[in-house]
């Protein structure tokens, strides 16, 4: 399944397409395409541009996700996580950071900013009903199944 690319480069040398980095990866890189570094302070958010802009085939989306490492190290995420990307988008891919950390970092140009996944989509249709039926759960919400195998 082929997803078409468009590179919007904002100048000099292309930064290189996303790739799996390994032969079981369901992810790939999204590196930042910037001009000057961003230093995001702690609690800041910003939309980091990635010189692309995708045709996704009909039936799928992008999903962008976190890097783990970079998470981890340095407390930056994506806030919408996962961000969509719909099959009929056209406009250069943005990724929305956040720095949770308690430390500014730097977002440096080619750097890994988050990951994306191209995934099948279910389109779902309703059908209103007067009840739902019945399950063991029930309405049971938030922290409702924690330790269900011991209670039995």
């Amino acid at each position: 399944m082929p997803v078409a690319v468009v590179r919007t480069s904002r100048g000099g040398e292309p930064l290189p397409l996303p790739r799996y980095m390994s032969e079981r990866a369901s992810g790939m890189d999204l590196l930042a395409d910037i001009d000057a570094d961003i230093v995001l302070a702690p609690g800041e958010r910003r939309l980091v541009p990635t010189g692309l802009t995708l045709a996704i085939p009909p039936g799928y989306e992008g999903q962008v996700r976190p890097r783990s490492g970079l998470a981890m190290r340095d407390g930056v995420t994506v806030l919408n996580a996962p961000g969509t990307i719909d099959a009929d988008f056209r406009g250069q891919l943005q990724v929305l950071l956040v720095n949770l950390g308690t430390e500014p970092v730097t977002v440096e140009r080619g750097q890994g900013i988050a990951q994306l996944v191209i995934a099948p989509v279910v389109s779902a249709m309703w059908e209103e009903v007067a009840t739902l039926p019945p399950t063991a759960r029930g309405s049971g919400g938030f922290g409702s199944t924690d330790g269900r195998e011991e209670r039995k």
